[in-house]
């Protein structure tokens, strides 16, 4: 029973050593980006709503809109049940 208690506090002393490295590598890393961030030179935001491509189901432009009538019977007359 007391050989568990000391691996159990072992285990305890090897987590903590563990918790306590990765919280500084973590800090060290956080410090070197923050640095590096400071020393490059501030850059506009990239426009993203012109760069944006529209999607295959949108509509075109120049193209009228199919009536809703017109659109049934095209699905009716290509063997779909609506």
């Amino acid at each position: 029973m007391a050989k568990a208690a000391e691996d159990a506090r072992s285990g305890k002393a090897e987590r903590d050593a563990s918790a306590k490295a990765v919280l500084d590598n973590m800090a060290k890393l956080k410090a070197l980006r923050l640095a590096r961030e400071a020393a490059e030179p501030q850059r506009a935001p990239a426009a993203r709503a012109a760069a944006k491509k529209p999607r295959a189901g949108t509509k075109r432009q120049g193209e009228k809109p199919v009536a809703l009538s017109e659109w049934l019977a095209s699905q009716q007359n290509g063997g779909r049940r609506t």
